[in-house]
């Protein structure tokens, strides 16, 4: 049954993460109306840069009502109280009730929702989960995240912070991570380490000399990701390195939840099926077979609009349970 806000109303989603405030506005099928963005200052106040934004967007809304706003945070949220437990890149957030700040300010009801979180919901409802009852989304950009989605809905886990797929330990004498553990995959696979693990790579390694990432150590993840394209070997050999990492710490989680469909987004995705095809075949190597085999591994589709759409239908579900 089609809900009555899912056709005649809309709903603002907001991706909180510095340096830049995405924000949509949505209707209650997952369609993206109106986008706007701004730069985020993770010094100050968040809750009136959010405002700027949602107000914006409810005046484009026009006759269309906004029933309520999601924001996607970079960090761990209790979903009893709706605040923030741990949000390192945006320490200003600390301070205050950022979901009830915005209440205040906007009077419509803010969800607050960990970013991944989010994303996965988005792509599960209209983007490359679409047709699952079962899935696991992980995002792989200036850190590594995942959620989970069964039989259809969100798993939070026991205090709302399941997930934690880049903590997952790759190589227990492996670097430190920021959670205090050694060897995460995170250590590894965020766009930062792997600009490390590059870096490192070009010093030790005679041939790297022959990469186009030798001529400007400014290089960003996204860098490398555009010069394996072009067919630099240094570049590849990185990327494919990479997956390799992804795709062990995969392999645990298709053998313990045997789940239908993994879906990888995040910026480091923008290397395509660079870095997909060898995930998945070390996904495949180390995986129990019969659980490999039921698991499809694709692509996120709906970009940096992911994160905003999943918060606002997350919005959207969480005010359909109070509307009889």
């Amino acid at each position: 049954m089609i809900h009555p806000t899912q056709t005649t109303s809309s709903f603002i989603g907001v991706d909180v993460y510095s340096p830049i405030l995405r924000a949509a506005l949505v209707k209650g099928d997952g369609s993206v109306l109106e986008r706007r963005q701004a730069a985020l200052d993770s010094d100050a106040s968040v809750s009136p840069q959010v405002e700027r934004l949602v107000t914006e967007l409810r005046d484009a809304a026009g006759a269309t009502p906004v029933i309520g706003i999601g924001l996607g945070i970079p960090g761990l949220i209790d979903p009893q109280t709706n605040r923030i437990v741990i949000a390192s890149d945006l320490p200003a957030v600390l301070r205050g009730d950022l979901g009830a700040e915005l209440q205040r300010a906007t009077k419509l009801p803010a969800v607050l929702v960990n970013d991944a979180n989010a994303a996965a919901y988005g792509e599960y409802m209209v983007g490359a989960g679409r047709g699952s009852r079962n899935m696991f989304y992980v995002t792989i950009g200036s850190g590594v995240g995942g959620a989970l989605i069964l039989d259809g809905k969100l798993w939070l886990g026991a205090t709302g912070f399941a997930g934690e797929f880049g903590h997952i330990t790759i190589d227990p004498e492996g670097n430190e991570c920021v959670c205090g553990n050694r060897g995460c995959l995170e250590t590894v696979a965020a766009a930062p380490n792997i600009v490390r693990r590059t870096h490192e790579r070009l010093n030790r390694d005679s041939t790297s000399s022959l990469s186009r990432l030798a001529l400007n150590r400014n290089f960003t993840a996204t860098d490398i990701a555009r010069e394996a394209r072009t067919g630099d070997d240094f570049a590849l050999m990185m990327i494919e390195r990479t997956g390799k990492f992804i795709g062990t710490a995969v392999a645990v989680v298709i053998n313990l939840l045997n789940i239908e469909r993994i879906v990888f987004g995040g910026g480091v995705m923008e290397a395509g099926e660079l870095i997909l095809n060898p995930i998945a075949i070390e996904a495949k190597r180390r995986s129990f077979q019969p659980c490999f085999e039921a698991t499809q591994l694709v692509a996120a589709t709906l970009g940096a609009d992911a994160v905003p759409v999943g918060a606002a239908l997350l919005a959207r579900d969480t005010t359909q349970k109070s509307v009889p």
